[in-house]
């Protein structure tokens, strides 16, 4: 009962705090309702047991990507004006309208089935020794970090004031 209730308030917080970031004029404050739909969906992540996305989403997307988003944002002149109106709101508005209909309709037509205990292999331990292990992939992370963080310093020289 508790975690049906922890699910429904983290589900509303997701929500309105993704509806904040459409909403919002100022580009820094929907980067911040951004950063709170983001720690939403980890909390959801952690009440269905996923503890290794939870920690990939509080890593990748609350850490890496709202910081660069953040930083673009501070890297640019007019926070405070946002983005200007265009005319294209009904056409965008009949599109979402129709796409969470579709979604609505495959997810009402789908046969889910539930499975009561998860796969042996697709454990936090199992995938943490697939990625730092022998064979693992940290060297590609560790270039990626490297290259936004290249990505970061030009885009830092490039917009400073001489």
């Amino acid at each position: 009962m508790a975690l049906e209730i922890a699910f429904w308030v983290l589900a509303i917080v997701a929500i309105a705090a993704a509806l904040a970031v459409v909403t919002l004029r100022n580009v820094f404050r929907a980067a911040l309702s951004l950063i709170l739909c983001f720690l939403a969906v980890a909390g959801i992540f952690i009440i269905l047991s996923a503890d290794f996305l939870a920690a990939v989403q509080i890593l990748i997307y609350v850490g890496a990507i709202s910081v660069l988003i953040i930083l673009a944002i501070m890297l640019t002149r007019e926070v405070e004006r946002g983005s200007l109106s265009n005319k294209l709101v009904v056409p965008v508005l009949i599109s979402a309208v129709l796409f969470f209909g579709t979604v609505t309709f495959a997810m009402l037509k789908t046969s889910w089935s539930l499975v009561s205990l998860p796969p042996a292999e697709a454990t936090t331990v199992a995938l943490a020794s697939k990625l730092f292990g022998e064979d693992g992939f940290i060297l590609t992370v560790e270039i990626a970090a490297i290259l936004l963080l290249a990505t970061i310093i030009g885009a830092i020289t490039i917009v400073r004031e001489k």
